[in-house]
This record gives C-alpha cells, structure tokens and sequence, in this order.
C-alpha cells in the first residue's frame, strides 16, 4: 500500500491528513496555524505521522497548500528587490509601473523600473525594434542590486518574441538570476498583466524558502521517497520547480483546496460550496469538478491584477468570530479568537461570546462545556445565529449566477454554524470528514496546466488554432508534474476579439492529468 500526505494552511489551522493509493481518509490532525507558518506545518506533519503510523518509505506524495506567498505580500516581508523592465516606449509612457501601488510595497521591493523601446500592436505586428544595447546596459546597472526580475512587453500575449529575447539577453549578461514573463503568468491588459508578473517576481524567494523547508521537514521524519508538490489556485499541483517560477499561482489555494475536498468527499460536480474557518468563511463555486475562475481583476495586497483566481466571496464570520451587542444590534466579527478558541471562548473556560458559543447554546453543536454557556440569555443567542444565516445568505445570493435553487457542501471546521434551512439552497450536503476537506483536496489532487492566448485566424484555422492552444495546455500540465499518459483536456474556450484585425480569437484551454 503507498500513502500520500496533504497539508493546507488556514488563517486558524493546519490541517493535515494520510490517504492511501485508493485515496481512503487514514488519519487526520488539526494544530493551529503558528505567526511564522513552517512550525504549525512541521507540527501537523509529525503529528498526523505518529497517529497513522504509516511506514514512512511507502509514501509516495506530499502536497502542500500554504498562505505563505499571501502572507510575504500583505505583510510586505520577505520579498525579493525586482527590477521591472517595461518594453513599450514611446507607447506606454503614459502611466509608469508602480503607480497605484501602496507605498511600503514600492518600498518593500524596491523602484527599480526601467521603460525601453520595443513591443507589438493588438494585431501581433512590431512597435518598434527592441533596445538590445539599453538591455545590456540596465543588466550593468542591477547587478548586484536585485534578486529577481520581470520582464513586460506590451501585448506580449499576441506576441511574446520581445520578452523571450530580453529574457536571452539578461541571462547572457546576469547569469542565473529568476525572471518572469508577462506572457506566462497574466491575459491582455497591460498595467493588471505588469503587476502580476512584479508579485510573482518578488515571491520567488518565498518559494525556494517554502518549499526547502517542506522537503527537509519530511526528510527529518524519515520521508525520503515522495515527490513533493505544492498546491495551486485553481485546485490543482505544481511541481517545485514549477511553483519557484510561479509562486504567485500559489495565492488563494486554501479555498481552492476546501472547493476540491468538498467534490471530492461529496460526489457532486457542480454545487456551492461554502468553507467555514475560524476567522472567515469562503463560499465559492464547484464547476466540472473544478473551483469557478473570477472573471474580473483581482487585488492583491492592494494591487490590482489579472492573473486566473478563483472566484470566491468572503466573510468575516467563522467559529471563532466574537459575537457583541452594540446599541442594541448585535454585531459579529469581523475580529475572531482564531486558533486562541480553545482558550478564550465561554464552552472552554474563557470569557469571550463567539459563533461557536452561540451554536453550543442553541443546542445545534456539542463542542466544550455546554454548562458554561448556560447563562447566555436565549434570545440574544437566537438574534445572533439569525444575524450569521443573513451573513451566509447575503454572500450566497452574492455568488450565484442562477435563480434556481442550487445545493449547497458544507466544508470547514466551522460549518456547525449553518443551518439547515438556507435561502437559494435546495440542499444542505455535509460530508463526512468535511473538517479537513482543505487537506483532502490537497492530498487528492491532480496536476494542471493551462493556456490564454490569442490566434490570428487568417493565418490559421480554427480548429488549427484550438489544437494548437490544446497542445500547449498538454505540454504545460506534463511540465507541472502530470504523466503524459493520463492528460486530458478538461477546458475550452474561444471568444472571438471583434476590435481586433485579423480576424483575432482568444482561446483559454485547460488540462489535467494524474501524477506519475
């Protein structure tokens, strides 16, 4: 038998879980998620070995689903100095990088940002030659002074030549030195594309650290055998390598991991899904098996980008939200006791009123010391819980994009504060083991890899155009760690660009296989 493990960090806890090849639960652990992140992972990880007592040689996977390049971002904390160079001048002078950014971000990474001549039209046709001599000159100018770079062409999803061939230029000049590629990580739209692409440049050292740490975690536990991936944003893996390229994908995998877990421990291919935390709960979208992408910009830190995400409400309602009366309304959060809830709330001895608290006093769950909540007056308690169904309907309505009733997997440690009777619900699915569904999403997990591109169709037909995104997207999900052999597309997409000559598509393809 050959086990894999799952771990997925939250705000409050680290889940970890055992599976075996059939993917059956063996063994679960929850510790709360610590101020620095690696030790509440190493302690999951020891924790969730002692108690399944697998023979540590026959596991064969370890995946890992962290919010430490999240963290590195609002925290604006261990991030790489970037150089940007924008290739675009004279077209793009008109607004410079950096410029709607907070400011102990800009700080964080450093002004380093360089505009050069170059770059291609909407249609693919060059601007004007790339600066190859100006190139070489900002390599001399950074050496030394930043650690990463991003390269940004404009409409390099069209046309990508300019990026590659900057790319050749600086490694000639500057060694081995991380650059990221606009055309790799955001879709059309320069300023959200260029912001992307800055972030993912300055997580690549977060990464390394991340994922150096995980893998000698599970060597000091005896785990020499397994391959080791980390989770991305759209509910699947990516290998190591691969996540040292693409850290920023990394953003936002907690939901993304619950959303899987929910399928996977539920059956259903198309429902909501609503994770409840500790601090806050995510509804979210199941489609095909798969999170729902947000189709609009997504900020960051304070950054606006269009990088893929999934498309996710939050709220600050969760089993260690502190519930208050204040001028006669009752208010819950946004402010939680988090991972402290064993401490601080009145089912434990403590003495502050949270969700969970309020759930024990109605009976609706059996968690600490129901006497100590005896003294909390019933009505205030039923005025509370009727406050945290209107939070739930109020994202859920938010959410949907269908009148219809639609049903409704329930994940996450504090889900014992939903109810059953929920508007625009036709059905409340708890799931077994629905408390470590983030890390059973990360242990069940496939391999992806995705392609957004536009095609010219006067060059090419487009059935020529689809095969062709089709294949990349193939070639992408191998690279990420899938076995050729089990790789199928699961995602298609082409929207025809109508203010685009040529007769212009974009085609979006994903695919997903199965590790090897």
């Amino acid at each position: 038998m050959e086990y894999r493990i799952g771990i997925d960090v939250g705000g409050t806890n680290t889940d970890a879980v055992v599976v075996d090849e059939n993917l059956q639960l063996v063994e679960s652990v929850k510790v709360p998620t610590t101020k620095d992140v690696s030790s509440g992972i190493f302690e999951a990880l020891t924790r969730v070995l002692e108690k399944s007592k697998v023979d540590r040689k026959k596991i064969k996977y370890a995946m890992l689903g962290t919010t430490h390049a999240t963290n590195a971002i609002v925290e604006r904390k261990r991030l790489c100095k970037t150089a940007i160079i924008r290739i675009g001048r004279p077209a793009t002078e008109a607004i410079v990088p950096l410029v709607a950014w907070p400011d102990d971000l800009v700080k964080a990474i450093g002004n380093y940002y360089y505009l050069i001549a170059g770059g291609h039209e909407f249609d693919g046709r060059q601007i004007g030659a790339l600066d190859e001599d100006e190139l070489r000159k900002i390599a001399a100018e950074i050496k030394g002074k930043v650690e990463s770079i991003a390269i940004i062409s404009v409409f390099s999803p069209v046309n990508n030549q300019h990026e590659l061939r900057a790319q050749e230029i600086l490694r000639e000049e500057l060694g081995e030195i991380p650059i990221s590629l606009s055309h790799e990580i955001g879709s059309l739209g320069l300023i959200e594309r260029e912001n992307a692409t800055i972030l993912n440049a300055a997580l690549v050292e977060v990464a390394k650290t991340t994922a150096n740490s995980f893998k000698e975690a599970l060597v000091r536990e005896g785990i020499t055998n397994a391959k080791v991936f980390l989770c991305q944003n759209d509910g699947t893996l990516m290998s190591i390598d691969y996540a040292i390229r693409y850290p920023i994908l990394t953003i936002a995998c907690g939901p993304t991991n619950s959303i899987r877990g929910a399928a996977f421990l539920s059956n259903f291919e198309n429902a909501m899904v609503l994770d409840v935390g500790g601090t806050t709960s995510d509804v979210g979208i199941l489609a095909q098996g798969f999170p729902r992408e947000s189709s609009i910009a997504v900020e960051i830190g304070g950054v606006r980008t269009n990088f893929r995400m999934p498309d996710l409400i939050s709220i600050g309602l969760g089993g260690g939200s502190i519930v208050r009366e204040e001028n006669g309304e009752v208010k819950i959060g946004p402010d939680s006791v988090g991972y402290r809830i064993t401490e601080e709330a009145l089912v434990f001895g403590g003495n502050t009123v949270t969700a969970t608290d309020i759930a024990v006093r109605l009976g609706l769950a059996n968690i600490g010391d129901r006497e100590k909540v005896k003294d909390l007056p019933l009505e205030f308690a039923k005025r509370a819980y009727d406050k945290m169904q209107k939070m739930i309907e109020e994202a859920i309505d938010k959410i949907k994009t269908r009148k219809e009733p639609q049903p409704l997997i329930l994940v996450g440690g504090g889900s014992i504060l939903v109810g059953d009777d929920i508007d625009g619900v036709s059905e409340v699915v708890r799931p077994q083991n629905f408390g470590v569904a983030n890390a059973l999403g990360a242990a069940i997990a496939q391999v992806s890899g995705e392609v957004d591109r536009i095609y010219a169709l006067n060059e090419m037909s487009r059935e020529e155009a689809i095969g062709d995104a089709k294949k990349l997207a193939i070639s992408e999900a191998v690279k990420a760690g899938a076995d050729p052999a089990s790789v199928d597309i699961v995602y298609v997409e082409d929207v025809p660009l109508a203010y685009l000559p040529g007769n212009a598509v974009r085609i979006r393809v994903k695919a997903v296989g199965n590790l090897i």
